[in-house]
């Protein structure tokens, strides 16, 4: 399956999730390893992605696709290369209002598509806050599923990133890492179903 981190609007947490998420799906193949990466990193940052990615992840049973922000013929091919969009959605009516542009692609991408799916997760929300309750429930509006899973603005992911590591390895106990681990989880039935 290959999972697109997809938004156009930057800084919504969209590298922070895939780099984690991918390295969650990669130990669950992996249990020891001697500090080489956890999964083969590729550029292909070209407007020819949807039709080069199919051969290269061949041999993968799980592909991350971290996108670039802005709406242009790179995030069309990401959308279009991708089984499943995960729309990373900060809890503020600025990211409510942005995300109309990735759902318009995504729907464009589903007339050629069908079996296309996309679903939103809050990131980034302020520990031991409501705010993010209102915003939730308009993304429904959007016709995509919100995950029940959040993830939380936490310093563990920003220390992780300046060692240059996931947070599994920084901090494998923490809530950061547990978050990363239920938002997997939340995503490995539609794995399934794409495997079936």
């Amino acid at each position: 399956m290959i999972i697109g981190v997809l938004n156009q609007k930057g800084g919504v947490g969209k590298t922070t999730i895939a780099i984690n998420l991918a390295a969650v799906f990669a130990m669950a193949w992996s249990s020891a390893r001697q500090r080489e990466p956890l999964c083969p990193v590729i550029g292909m940052a070209k407007p020819t992605l949807h039709r080069d990615l199919p051969a290269v992840a061949a041999d993968y049973d799980t592909v991350v696709i971290d996108g670039a922000p802005r709406v242009n013929d790179l995030g069309r091919a990401a959308i279009m290369a991708s089984d499943l969009v995960l729309i990373p959605v900060q809890p503020s009516p600025l990211d409510f209002w942005a995300t109309s542009d990735i759902a318009g692609l995504i729907a464009e991408a589903q007339q050629f598509k069908p079996d296309l799916r996309a679903v939103i997760v809050m990131n980034r929300k302020v520990v031991n806050t409501a705010i993010g309750r209102d915003v939730t429930t308009a993304m429904a509006g959007y016709g995509f599923q919100v995950l029940p899973v959040m993830v939380h603005q936490r310093v563990a992911f920003a220390e992780a990133m300046a060692a240059g590591l996931t947070v599994l390895e920084t901090a494998p106990g923490s809530d950061a890492t547990l978050e990363i681990r239920r938002l997997a989880a939340a995503l490995a039935p539609m794995a399934q179903r794409e495997a079936a």
